[in-house]
C-alpha cells in the first residue's frame, strides 16, 4: 500500500468516524451525563472492536480476492450501494437534539474495564459495522503493493482503530464545554446533511480510486 492510497483511506476513516452515528453518540451523551472518564473507556472498547471486524474481512476476503479477482467489482458495486443506501436512510432521519443535563449533575458510572467491555461488544455486536468494513477495505488494497492484501487490511485496521480512539476521545473531553451547541435543534440538521454529503462522497470515490 503506497502513501497516497493510505491516505486516502485515513481521510474516508476519520470522515466516517465523525459521522452522527450510534458509537459516536453513544460516546456523548455517555460523557455529558458521566463525565469525559467514561467516554474515553468507551471509546477504548468502541475502538478496539474495529480489529475483530478487520480481521473477518481480511480472513476471507483476501483468499478469495487472490483466487477471484472479479469479485473485486462485484465488492465495489455492492459498497456503492451500501452507502448510497446509509445515506438515504440518513436523509429520511429526523433530528433528535439532546436532552442535557446540568454537569453538576453527572452520575456515577462504572470503571474503566466494564466500560470498555460495554464499548467493544456494542461494536462487535454490531453486524453493520461487518458489512461495512466488508465494503469499505478492499476498496483500498494495492494488488501491486508489496504487502499482501490481509497485511494491507490489517495496516487499514489497526489505522481506522487509532484514529477512532483519538477523535471518539476528543468527543468525550469536548463534550462538557459544548451543552447549549449539542442541544440545538439546528445542529443536528446540519450533521444529518453531512453524513448524506460524505457518504454519497465515498460511495462515488470508490470508483476512482
Amino acid at each position: 500500500m503506497n502513501l497516497e492510497t493510505w491516505l486516502s483511506f485515513l481521510g474516508a476513516a476519520i470522515a466516517l468516524t465523525l459521522m452522527p452515528g450510534p458509537d459516536n453518540i453513544f460516546v456523548l451523551t455517555e460523557s455529558l451525563s458521566r463525565g469525559a472518564k467514561r467516554g474515553i473507556s468507551l471509546s477504548a472498547g468502541l475502538a478496539s472492536g474495529v480489529m475483530v471486524h478487520t480481521l473477518l474481512a481480511a480472513t476471507g476476503l483476501a483468499l478469495l480476492l487472490k483466487q477471484f479477482p472479479q469479485l473485486a467489482f462485484a465488492i465495489r458495486l455492492a459498497g456503492t450501494i451500501y452507502l448510497i443506501y446509509i445515506a438515504y436512510s440518513a436523509w429520511r432521519e429526523k433530528a433528535h437534539p439532546l436532552r442535557l443535563k446540568e454537569s453538576a449533575n453527572l452520575k456515577k458510572g462504572p470503571g474503566f474495564w466494564q466500560s470498555f467491555g460495554k464499548g467493544f461488544l456494542m461494536n462487535v455486536l454490531n453486524p453493520k459495522v461487518t458489512l461495512f468494513f466488508l465494503a469499505l477495505l478492499p476498496q483500498f488494497v494495492d494488488a501491486e503493493a508489496t504487502w499482501s492484501e490481509f497485511q494491507q487490511m490489517l495496516s487499514m485496521g489497526i489505522s481506522f482503530m487509532l484514529q477512532a480512539f483519538v477523535l471518539f476521545s476528543g468527543i468525550a473531553i469536548l463534550a462538557g464545554s459544548l451543552h447549549q451547541y449539542l442541544a440545538s435543534e439546528k445542529f443536528w440538521d446540519f450533521t444529518r446533511w453531512f453524513q448524506v454529503v460524505v457518504l454519497l462522497f465515498i460511495a462515488l470515490g470508490l470508483w476512482w480510486l
